[in-house]
């Protein structure tokens, strides 16, 4: 029944992420490879969504309030003026609205620049709704934006570029002078941007969160895509946004529309409540979230890993296997998972463009519990040699 399926079936294959997690159940090793926290989400939220379901908020919904306190949100993060009633769309999650918003605005053959390494979502999405990929290489080891590269990647069939800042799985934050790059070049190259803003909230060492929309001539040309799964610790709950021009957003509800109906009603009436979380809730969840970093970041650099860059947003760290270690990345990770039973990602899935430091990158996750970094601390610490370097580096 193969030649059954469609072309673009035959190109998927199961997230290589996922398979890890799945190995890490198996096997009952500490999964410091998908980015999902395993930590209680906040009791308020659960509450609300528990209230929810008792109070028979079953059916499908659209959750208008949600649109309203996105527009203050938007107000007050970034100066945007946003309609509630036109310019979002309420989606099951961050990869919904993105995917939504590809079906939207991609016609085949249509080009969408990505930044490298980006995480696997976005081609995929991209292809399904028949457009092209095309990469710019972002230079290690601070993972910065080459002018140059960037123009030499729009052609004529250049419809959109996707940013995702803080990015996945770098954790590197655009600058400001970066921003005004891309967003220089939407505007002289008539292009549409995607951002994907999931770690807009958890941002380290003072650093602002800017999104590309209120830069200058931006927000006509931008759709901001979202979601309650990292900030509030709800990655299954599956409510997301897209947050664009208003015929933009229209196409997004009327693709989500045919597609699911609704994101789930009960978590969308907890959405209002996670909302509306006061700022010291997102001054905790930066606090916390940098002590993890800087605990796994340590641990890393004293087993021997190469860590140049000290990711600045998000909850992962892409460190370098030294140059001393003849493994590849996949090799290290089949090592790891082995001798220490701890899982994490090679680095070679997100990467599309050929380099020769391609297969020298581990990514980590650290949206653990303190227990869980401290279990695959604990056992990764039992692999070291007299030097305090794990033995197969």
């Amino acid at each position: 029944m193969e030649e059954k399926l469609s072309s673009i079936a035959k190109t998927l294959k199961p997230s290589p992420i996922q398979q890890l997690s799945f190995l890490a159940e198996r096997c009952n090793a500490v999964n410091l490879a998908e980015g999902f926290p395993d930590f209680p989400a906040p009791p308020l939220i659960k509450a609300a969504a528990v209230s929810a379901i008792t109070s028979d908020f079953n059916q499908y919904r659209h959750v208008q309030g949600i649109c309203d306190l996105l527009v203050d949100k938007m107000k007050q993060m970034h100066g945007l003026d946003v309609d509630p009633l036109t310019d979002i769309a309420i989606c099951c999650g961050q990869t919904e609205a993105f995917a939504a918003t590809m079906f939207a605005i991609i016609n085949p053959g249509d080009e969408v620049i990505l930044f490298d390494p980006s995480f696997e979502t976005y081609a995929t999405c991209i292809s399904m709704a028949g457009g092209v990929p095309v990469y710019v290489a972002l230079d290690p080891p601070y993972w910065t934006l080459d002018k140059v590269k960037l123009l030499d990647a729009f052609t004529a069939k250049t419809k959109a570029l996707v940013l995702n800042s803080p990015h996945n799985p770098t954790g590197k934050v655009f600058n400001m002078g970066e921003l005004e790059i891309i967003a220089e070049c939407c505007r002289t190259k008539d292009c549409i941007a995607i951002t994907d803003e999931v770690y807009e909230h958890i941002i380290y060492d003072n650093e602002p969160h800017i999104s590309l929309a209120s830069l200058p001539g931006m927000q006509n040309r931008t759709v901001i895509t979202s979601s309650l799964s990292k900030t509030y610790s709800v990655t299954g709950w599956r409510v997301g946004w897209a947050i664009g021009p208003s015929c933009i957003a229209s196409a997004i509800r009327n693709i989500h529309t045919k597609v699911t109906d609704s994101a789930p009603a009960p978590f969308q009436e907890a959405a209002l409540t996670a909302l509306r979380s006061p700022p010291e809730y997102y001054r905790s969840l930066r606090m916390e979230y940098e002590s993890k970093r800087d605990f796994v970041f340590k641990l890393l650099c004293r087993m021997g890993f190469q860590v140049e860059f000290k990711p600045l947003g998000s909850f992962f760290i892409f460190a370098t296997i030294p140059e001393t270690c003849k493994l590849t990345d996949v090799e290290f990770v089949e090592q790891l998972i082995k001798e220490a039973g701890v899982v994490a990602v090679p680095g070679c899935g997100f990467f599309h463009t050929k380099h020769d430091y391609d297969n020298r990158y581990i990514r980590f996750a650290f949206c653990k519990d303190d227990a869980t970094l401290t279990s695959a601390a604990l056992k990764m610490r039992q692999l070291v040699d007299a030097s305090g370097r794990l033995r197969f580096l």
